[in-house]
């Protein structure tokens, strides 16, 4: 168990599998100390059939969780064991249907007393346990199915690495990647337009000195991600957020949220009331990070865009 002590948490996967091949090996030799012809694989497959006289291999697979090629290859052994045999009286809808044989019906009245024992070692432990492990497992299944572990990491993940990003305002420097950027994630999914070609070619002169801002997201002082506030109004209500475009090898890394939290937060600054964004619903992560900010769907405005067919706006007040 040293492995374990020193590992930690994240050696769960292993120590999961350690106590379930101890308990597996154990239950073979229950079964054998109650001369039961079970082996432990099939219990699950077995003990749903003592409950449900007819079952299709599909409808024990969905209740046991497992897989379905796995389910058949359970029930062919039990079939060479004598234990299963396909119904013969069953409709063509559930021609797959499968039942226990009497063999299987005697064996599963002599399961009973082993059941019982099982049970109340099982009682006995849980009882001398600081924590109820049946309950606990039931707590981790639920969470589980709630947010995968994988997803979990992954959250952590993007976390830690946005901690390396920053925002910081526009300069002439780094007009190349703005424009740069937004080119490639233009040309992957449509074709650029004379409005595209309008904001990036002059972004000093058709942005910023009309009132707006460009944030540039810097991962180690290398500038990965861009983001447009564009000032649609005399009064400075609303202002459009445009012209986000992230690199590739950096996504991953939460940057689109860090840009957006940003624009918004500058929008605030400027006096804006709203935030309008024009998009395309092909590009769906964008349009789950703009619902993640608050954005909402409306529609009626004129675009100047042929690729927009989705508009957006988020209230500030």
């Amino acid at each position: 168990m040293e492995f374990y002590a020193a590992a930690g948490k994240i050696a769960i996967g292993s120590r999961l599998r350690a106590m379930a091949q101890t308990i597996t090996t154990e239950a073979t030799g229950i079964y054998a100390l109650y001369d039961v012809g079970l082996s432990p694989k099939w219990f699950p497959v077995f003990f749903t059939l003592t409950i449900h006289p007819e079952k299709t291999i599909t409808e024990i697979a969905n209740e046991i969780g497992h897989s379905q090629p796995s389910v058949t290859k359970i029930i062919k052994e039990m079939t060479h064991a004598g234990l299963v045999k396909k119904n013969p009286k069953a409709t063509d809808k559930r021609q797959h249907a499968v039942g226990l044989t009497t063999k299987g019906l005697d064996l599963a009245k002599q399961l009973q007393a082993q059941i019982s024992a099982v049970d109340e070692a099982l009682e006995e432990m849980i009882g001398r346990a600081t924590h109820n492990l049946w309950e606990a497992l039931a707590e981790w299944e639920y969470l589980l199915a709630q947010k995968s572990l994988l997803n979990r990491v992954r959250e952590i993940k993007k976390r830690k690495d946005s901690l390396s990003v920053t925002i910081v305002p526009y300069k002439p420097e780094y007009e190349s990647a703005f424009k740069s950027l937004n080119e490639a994630w233009i040309a992957a999914y449509f074709e650029m337009e004379e409005a595209d070609y309008k904001a990036l070619d002059h972004p000093e002169k058709n942005i910023l000195a009309r009132g707006g801002q460009i944030l540039i997201a810097l991962d180690h002082q290398e500038p990965v991600g861009v983001c447009a506030l564009i000032k649609m109004d005399e009064a400075g209500d609303t202002y459009e957020l445009a012209k986000m475009a992230v690199a590739p090898k950096a996504q991953g890394k939460n940057i689109g949220l860090l840009l957006g939290q940003a624009c918004i937060l500058e929008a605030k600054k400027l006096g804006a009331r709203k935030i309008y964004l024009e998009s395309n619903t092909v590009l769906k992560p964008a349009i789950n990070l703009y619902t993640k900010l608050g954005f909402q769907k409306i529609s009626g405005h004129p675009s100047p865009y042929k690729r927009c067919n989705i508009q957006m706006e988020l209230n500030l007040v």
